[in-house]
Parts: structure tokens; C-alpha cells; sequence
């Protein structure tokens, strides 16, 4: 296999960047391991170049080692890293400590690791404006506020001295894009960017990175595992697999002629929108190898949905908003406004919208791992609300949450065979024996194996400890089940896996799924039925085939919109995703929502009336 797939002479004398036989090794024990193998690449001013491949495949590390970010007495890199004629390999500490932020900028995945939870976002993108342009204080923060608002985030002036915990995924998301672009680098290293975000957000964040591109002629490093995004950013693409470069050239001819077998199995793991038009059940992703018949007989054997088993009845979940000297209370988001459903015995329900619109609220609310303000939560006969601790206790054993981050919500310090039992112990359902023989069972049931029950959470992949957190939520005997993004953040093939094994898990079981997503084309796989939410409100809801073949909503066919199409040749055709500012949820004090309607549209297909 080809080390460096890319020609010497398409190389350009003017390169931004330009990386030469880059190689990394990771010291693991006594030893050291080759985990990136004499990668070759350059960026042009202006030009996006995709580096892309799965976890594991050594894209992170190569972007990290440009940075010169890796731990230095566990790893070493060789080879040439080029940027305006200078080799980052080569400078002090000290100077590289200029380049970084300045000359070159990075955004993560996960903002909430990068940005510093005891500093106001205003004040971490002022401190980096301050270092590297050498700007006063107040000109500095007008500038912080104009970044801000060019990243459209609500109300950038009174949410400048806000802190990241008060953002959601999304917006923290866009916090980082601004700190990054701050001091108008040359290079813009996007590692994932955009992979746990919603779809409309995950079209306005690459659009602005595009704008803001041809505004500085700014070159790109965007690493991604998903295809679509591939498709509508790149110039050119490199595919890395275990270390390797194995395919480069430019983005159309990967997509359309691309030859190396792995390469033509990221392509065919995307979901493709519209792929389920006239399959009136939810079915499993074909995986790479299977037959797509029997992916389809497979989910053509899941249960039927019964009769309900939880009723949300005008659900409302509001927060406090607080301000001046004595931070009285001068309003309230209104995260949560008047939601209502029914979801029955082994019915797949699909909660979608955009980053900040409340569906995770809502999750979090039907457990009461935030407070509601009002409604009614009718589960088994019992309403959630009215339940005090002990017996609340009792019916969280039968609603589990899977969240999007298993790494945050597994135990560091725990083998992940106590992780697993330990609920089942809290409340005694058996012995310790019978504890840990369950959770050996269950860890086999989601494709590990049992002798793993020793290990430590940090030694597992993305998508093992998503199983893992899966097999967790098993071990108390749920009647539902909520997913929180439990998806989002996975390559397309461990998503689609993970997908399968829900599916596999919910028939076998006969669970109820409350699936929060917003990856529209992941929600018409596995759903029955699909809950548009916009500002905290269901602004339509009906069987899968109703909202995605016939959406009426303005706002669900924007979603529709927003979705990537895997296909270079229709980058231009794709969508117009919309700039607007997204609305703020805060409401003053007093605030009475106005009287909504639902028209019917079909059985079951209901849409808000404006009026």
C-alpha cells in the first residue's frame, strides 16, 4: 500500500501548508508504535483539502502533530511540516507558541474540552485578541461581539460574559469557530468540526467557514469521517486508513472513480436522505460486506407498536434567567413550551430539531433530571411529576438515558464491569454474582466480550463505550429507553452498527425508543414515527413516511433542506440553508405563549397552525 498516493509535482511552490513524510509513533510501554506512516499533503491559499477516514485511521494525530500538540515524552514525529516557508518541527517552543492561534487555528469536536469553564466565552476569545493582535480592551471586546454575531449566535451582547456551560453544543460550537477565526489565521485546522451538530447549524457552520475562506484566503485542513461533509467543503481529498494515505486527488474523482475498496465503503456507509421513500418499517443500515436483503429482512421483523406507555401531556420546562447586582429574576428560557405525545410499547419515536430547540430538555425532563415547570408525565399509570424520591427512584429503573458522550458519563476510575452494575446493586435486583453474569450476558448481547468487564473506559473506541453505556441501561430491565444523541457523534459505520444493534436490541426486548436526534437521514432509518421541534414546541409529528415524504411545516422542510447530499457535482444545487439569527428561547417576565393550534394532515400526521 502506497504510502504518499499523492504525484511530487502537485505540489505548489506556494503552499500554505505543505507536509512531507510526516511520521508518528506513540510509546506504549517499552515500545513504540507507528500510528502515522510518511503522509504527504499540501493547502493551498484559499483551497480546502479533506483528510479523511474512521477512528483510528491516524487523521487527529496528523492534524495534532501540524500543531505540534502531541504529549512530547510519549510520542516523537519526524518528516517536514511546512507553513510559509518555515518547518514547525524545527522552531522553539516559543515561537510556535506565536503560530499557534495566529498563524494557524484549530476547532475540535468537543468545544466543551477546549473552552475554559470558569471564563465567560467573552472573555476567552478577548484574552486571545489581546495576545496576538494587541488590541485595547474596549476595542478588543467590540470586536469579540462582532465575532460573535458573525457566528450568529443569539443575543451576542448580553450572552458575552456568559459562561460555556450556559450554551448548548451547538452555540459553544460557535463560540469556538469565532475564537478561532479571532486573529485571522492563514490555516484553519477543522478536526470534526461540525459532527455532533445539528444539520442546520452543520450547513450555516460550513457556509461560514467558506465565507470567511474566500474573505481571508484562508487555507483549510478539515478532518472528518463523514462523506457528505466531504462532499460539500473539499477541493481535494486524502484518504487515510490505519496510518496511511492509500487515495488522494481531487474530491469528484474520489467520489465517482474512487478505486481502493475501503474508500468506496465510507461512501456507501452514508445515510442517504430519502433512501426508506416507500418502506413503511424501520430498518437496519446495510453494513459493509452484507447483503442489503438481509438488512432489510432484519428490520422488517421488528414489533409492531402497541399500546402506550408514555403519555406527555403540555409539557412545560422553564429556566430562570437572573440579572443585575442582586440577580433577581428578569425572565425565563422557555426551553420546553407545551409539548404533548404518546409513545406506545415498542415504538421507535424520533425527537428532531436543531441545536438549542429543547429536545434533550425534554429527555432530561421525562426523568426529571431537570425539574419541569408544569404538565403531566403519565408513565405505567403514574405521573412522573407527582412522584417523590423513593418512588421516583423506582421508575427511573424503567426509563434509561443513553447520552451522546459515554466517555463523560462512564466513571474513569471504574472497571466498566462496576459501571455496569453498579445500578443493579443500588437497588437491589440480585447478588453480586448475579450482577456480574448479567453484565457479562448483556456486554455480549451488544457485540463485546465478557472478559472485557475488567477493562478501563479509556481503553475502549468511541463506539465500544457507546455499547457499553448501552449495556448499562440494559442491566435494570427498562421499558423505555432514551437516546440523547446516542449516535451523533460516531463514524458512519460504527454509527450504523449502533443503529443495528438498537433496532436488534428494541425487538428482542420490546423496548420503547424515545431517539433524540438531529440527523434527519440516521431518523428516517429507524423510525415509526418523527416529532419536529422549533423553539421549544412540536411543530409537527407523524408516521416517518408523513413527515419525510409530505413535510408541511416551513421548518421541517428547512431541516429537510439542510441535510449534506454525498455528491460534489450538486454542491452548488444543494440547499440554501437559511442565516437567520436563530431566535432566543428567553422570555420576560409575565410572558403568556400565544394559543396553538394543530391541523391534521393525515392519521396521526398533525401540524402547528401560525396563528
Amino acid at each position: 500500500m502506497a504510502a504518499n498516493p499523492l504525484p511530487q509535482d502537485a505540489v505548489a511552490k506556494d503552499s500554505v501548508l505543505s507536509i512531507k513524510d510526516l511520521a508518528v509513533d506513540f510509546r506504549i510501554g517499552e515500545t513504540w508504535r507507528n500510528v502515522v506512516k510518511g503522509i504527504d499533503l499540501h493547502i493551498n491559499a484559499g483551497e480546502t483539502l479533506a483528510i479523511v477516514g474512521e477512528s483510528g485511521s491516524g487523521k487527529s494525530v496528523t492534524s495534532l502533530a501540524t500543531m505540534r500538540l502531541l504529549p512530547r515524552f510519549i510520542s516523537r514525529v519526524r518528516g517536514q511540516v511546512m507553513l510559509s516557508g518555515r518547518d514547525l518541527l524545527a522552531l522553539p517552543e516559543e515561537q510556535m507558541r506565536l503560530v499557534r492561534g495566529n498563524e494557524i487555528a484549530m476547532v475540535f469536536q468537543e468545544p466543551m474540552t477546549s473552552l475554559n469553564p470558569v471564563f465567560s466565552v467573552g472573555k476567552q476569545i478577548l484574552e486571545a485578541l489581546a495576545v496576538h493582535r494587541k488590541m485595547s480592551r474596549h476595542d478588543a471586546k467590540a470586536e469579540v461581539i462582532r465575532l460573535l454575531e458573525k457566528v450568529r449566535l443569539p443575543n451576542a451582547r448580553s450572552r458575552y460574559a456568559d459562561y460555556p456551560h450556559q450554551f448548548s453544543g451547538g452555540m459553544r460550537q460557535r463560540v469556538m469557530i469565532a475564537m478561532a477565526l479571532a486573529c485571522r489565521p492563514k490555516l484553519l485546522i477543522a478536526d470534526e468540526p461540525t459532527t455532533a451538530l445539528d444539520v442546520t447549524i452543520q450547513g450555516q457552520i460550513l457556509d461560514l467557514i467558506k465565507e470567511l475562506q474566500a474573505e481571508e484566503q484562508m487555507a483549510v485542513l478539515f478532518i472528518t469521517h463523514d462523506m457528505g461533509v466531504v462532499a460539500e467543503v473539499a477541493d481535494r481529498t486524502l484518504v487515510m486508513y490505519q496510518g496511511e494515505a492509500i487515495e488522494a486527488g481531487d474530491t469528484a474523482d474520489i467520489f465517482h472513480r474512487g478505486k481502493r475498496a475501503y474508500t468506496q465503503a465510507l461512501l456507501s456507509a452514508v445515510p442517504k436522505l430519502g433512501s426508506m421513500k416507500g418502506r413503511p418499517h424501520p430498518e437496519k443500515f446495510p453494513v459493509f460486506g452484507a447483503s442489503s436483503t438481509a438488512a432489510s429482512d432484519a428490520g422488517s421483523r421488528l414489533n409492531e407498536p402497541g399500546e402506550p406507555i408514555l403519555e406527555v401531556r403540555n409539557l412545560k420546562t422553564h429556566f430562570d434567567v437572573r440579572s443585575g447586582f442582586l440577580a433577581r429574576k428578569s425572565g425565563a428560557i422557555h426551553a420546553v413550551e407545551g409539548v404533548s405525545f404518546t409513545l406506545h410499547k415498542g415504538e421507535i419515536l424520533s425527537l428532531v430539531g436543531e441545536s438549542g430547540c429543547g429536545k434533550s430538555t425534554i429527555g432530561r425532563s421525562i426523568t426529571r433530571l431537570v425539574e419541569p415547570t408544569s404538565g403531566v408525565i403519565n408513565f405505567q399509570d403514574q405521573d412522573i411529576l407527582a412522584l417523590r424520591q423513593d418512588d421516583l427512584r423506582l421508575a427511573r429503573r424503567a426509563i434509561q438515558m443513553v447520552f451522546q458522550d459515554p466517555f463523560a458519563s462512564l466513571d474513569p476510575r471504574m472497571q466498566v464491569g462496576n459501571s455496569i452494575t453498579e445500578a443493579f446493586l443500588a437497588h437491589k435486583m440480585g447478588s453480586a454474582k448475579e450482577a456480574r453474569d448479567k453484565a457479562a450476558t448483556l456486554l455480549e448481547r451488544v457485540g463485546l466480550k465478557a472478559d472485557m468487564l475488567g477493562r478501563y473506559p479509556h481503553e475502549f473506541s468511541g463506539g465500544q463505550r457507546q455499547r457499553i453505556a448501552i449495556a448499562r441501561a440494559l442491566m435494570l430491565d427498562p421499558k423505555v429507553i432514551i437516546a440523547d444523541e446516542a449516535v451523533s457523534a460516531l463514524d458512519v459505520s460504527v454509527k450504523a452498527q449502533v443503529c443495528n444493534l438498537l433496532l436488534d436490541l428494541q425487538s428482542q426486548f420490546d423496548l420503547a425508543y424515545l431517539f433524540i436526534s438531529h440527523d434527519m437521514a440516521v431518523v428516517e432509518r429507524v423510525s415509526h414515527r418523527v416529532a419536529v421541534m422549533y423553539m421549544g414546541e412540536i411543530v409537527e409529528i407523524g408516521s416517518r413516511a408523513d413527515v419525510f415524504d409530505n413535510p408541511q411545516h416551513s421548518y421541517t422542510k428547512k431541516l429537510m433542506a439542510a441535510v449534506p447530499v454525498p455528491d460534489p457535482s450538486r454542491r452548488a444545487l444543494r440547499r440554501n440553508v437559511s442565516n437567520e439569527e436563530i431566535k432566543s428561547l428567553i422570555r420576560p417576565l409575565g410572558y403568556q405563549p400565544p394559543a396553538r393550534t394543530y391541523q391534521q394532515i393525515g392519521d396521526r400526521h398533525y401540524v402547528q397552525v401560525v396563528g
